[in-house]
């Protein structure tokens, strides 16, 4: 029990990361409250490169933790 304990910190923390490293796709924090910029969650990106690589390993490691919290939890 304490094993996954540790790897769902490991994976915490790389998930923070990434999220941090992932580049803004609005005109900052005043279109957030305005609504003036386009932000729409589902939207066809154009994600190309290093941006595609980063947004494919936070969703991969995003389920990961999902799956690691409900584990820990039907375990517990």
């Amino acid at each position: 029990m304490e094993f996954l304990q540790i790897i769902l910190m490991f994976v915490s923390v790389v998930l923070i990361i990434l999220s941090l490293l992932q580049s803004g796709k609005s005109d900052g924090l005043s279109s957030a409250f305005t609504g003036s910029g386009d932000l729409n969650l589902f939207a066809n990106t154009k994600e190309r490169g290093p941006e595609k690589v980063i947004s494919n390993a936070t969703m991969v490691i995003g389920i990961i933790f999902f799956v690691l919290v409900v584990l820990i939890r039907v375990l517990k």
